[in-house]
């Protein structure tokens, strides 16, 4: 990997586009290079992952607001949109959003922690809507992949948006003008201006994961796929975009992020080098914000060693700086305590998190969070004597480049009513490639058949698993069949959606 230090120029400052971050990005993205055996099985991992959690979504509002809006923009070629006949075909953009929302909605996919975090599955649907329209093959779709992959994980690893109060899919919209840059073998200058508009358009502030947390928190990554399916479409019209976007005398480092003194460390493949960073992210067991799969875990661990749960006095989890202001008590965040809470808010509180797996011994997508659920008195007891508090070491685990010590756990001190204290810890999610029970192919097929279930009847659920399966062998204007159809009377229970604008 090849490290490139980023920071703001002068308008003045001799600066050639070959240093600009956006063209080393778009570099990258026209390396032909092999993609490795590994890294193309994992993508095809995730290709059932992304459909297992849209089709638990499918009839939840917002996925179903954003399908009909989808379907409103018919289109031929076009792409496919989760739920409907590989038939009903819209432009490509309306699909990557319909698409996206449906995969973000439960928060239940890949992740990828570093300086910064994401969902780099979110690639997937802008990148798989370009295939299907273009007429791409298997192979084409895999290339692309590899590539958004590599590009949002780099910058996860080089640039910290949330210190700066700028949401994660900031880095989403660069990555997927790449990865579709590479899908279409775009050359380096549209690739080039693509990545840049795509940045241009997708920062916007973290209050989406603030407070009253709302549908925008599944919708977010979904329009910032649809502004990467757009800013390629008017890159290859010849149009350009303000640079250089990150390093710019007003650019997004200058303004946005660190500011003119900032500077950044960002690793690229060099020349000739494998896309292997889908490697180096994890999925999720359980549908909630990742830094709640160890503590998950750890609450279904210990609750054996507790007994009766009313005899606790309290809990303090010691944990990383990020999980402590992000889903813990120093977010300062009232709503993360309120049994009325969205169910959105109730993601981003480790406190409810804890208290419920603790209690259910479990963690269910729909369950979990139901409003009865969350408004129990004994939960509501519980989950207010719950709090976290940053451990530095926790922190320097989090922020660890080795993958053996990078960890996003926590230390659960439990003090019991009689004084009696009881403590374990959980580095990593059981499902972690370095946990207990590490997701393999066998894991993926078992959460999309989980989640599938009364949803996709069992043929189209055996058709769609046997076509993701052969991603890597399937022609060209075969890529429709990486979506799943369900019935009428699945979809008549979305809720009614409002007309719009359109």
């Amino acid at each position: 990997m090849k490290a490139h230090v980023v920071r703001t120029r002068r308008s003045a400052e001799a600066f050639p586009r070959s240093e600009h971050l956006a063209w080393n990005i778009a570099e990258v993205a026209t390396d032909a290079v092999e993609v490795p055996a590994d890294t193309a099985e994992m993508i095809v991992n995730r290709i059932i992952d992304n459909a297992a959690v849209a089709a638990a979504a499918l009839v939840r509002r917002p996925v179903a607001s954003a399908r009909a809006q989808a379907l409103r923009h018919p289109y031929t070629p076009g792409a496919t949109v989760f739920g409907h006949p590989a038939t009903d075909r819209v432009s490509p953009e309306w699909a990557a959003w319909a698409n996206g929302v449906a995969v973000r909605e439960l928060d239940f996919h890949d992740t990828f922690l570093a300086a910064e975090y994401s969902h780099p599955g979110d690639n997937i649907p802008p990148i798989l809507a370009v295939a299907q329209h273009a007429g791409r093959s298997g192979a084409d779709l895999i290339r692309g992949l590899a590539t958004g992959y590599e590009i949002q994980v780099d910058l996860v690893k080089g640039i910290c948006l949330h210190e700066n109060k700028i949401d994660h899919v900031a880095h989403l919209g660069p990555s997927a003008a790449a990865g579709i840059g590479t899908l279409l073998n775009l050359g380096a200058e549209t690739i080039y201006q693509a990545v840049g508009q795509a940045l241009h358009t997708t920062t916007a502030t973290r209050q989406s994961r603030k407070g009253e947390i709302s549908s925008w928190k599944a919708y977010a990554p979904a329009f910032a796929g649809k502004m990467a399916v757009e800013a390629v479409d008017r890159a290859m019209r010849g149009e350009g975009a303000p640079a250089p976007i990150w390093e710019g005398e007003d650019g997004v480092i200058a303004w946005l992020l660190g500011g003119p003194s900032a500077e950044y460390v960002v690793p690229l493949p060099g020349p000739g080098e494998a896309k292997r960073a889908i490697l180096d992210t994890y999925t999720k067991e359980h549908s909630a914000e990742y830094q709640s799969q160890a503590p998950i875990d750890l609450a279904r661990r210990m609750r054996a060693r507790i007994g009766d749960l009313d005899r606790i006095a309290s809990i303090v989890l010691h944990t990383s700086h990020h999980t402590h202001v992000v889903i813990g008590t120093g977010s300062n965040d009232p709503q993360k305590f309120d049994p009325a809470a969205s169910r959105e808010t109730l993601d981003h509180s480790v406190m409810y998190i804890f208290a419920v797996a603790l209690q259910d011994g479990e963690w269910h997508h729909h369950r979990s969070y139901a409003p009865e659920r969350a408004q129990r008195p004994d939960t509501v007891e519980l989950w207010r004597k719950i709090s976290t508090t940053e451990d530095p070491e926790w922190t320097r685990r989090y922020h660890s480049t080795d993958p053996a010590e990078k960890a996003f756990g926590a230390r659960a001190v439990i003090t019991m009513k009689n004084g009696e204290v009881i403590v374990d810890e959980l580095a990593v999610a059981d499902a972690h490639p370095l946990g207990a029970r590490p997701f393999e192919r066998e894991q993926y097929i078992e959460k999309f058949r989980t989640l599938a279930d009364g949803v996709v009847d069992t043929a189209e659920q055996k058709r769609f698993l046997e076509a993701a399966s052969r991603t890597a062998e399937l022609a060209a204007g075969e890529l429709d069949r990486l979506t799943f159809t369900v019935s009428d009377d699945v979809l008549a229970q979305a809720p009614a959606v409002p007309t719009g604008v359109f």
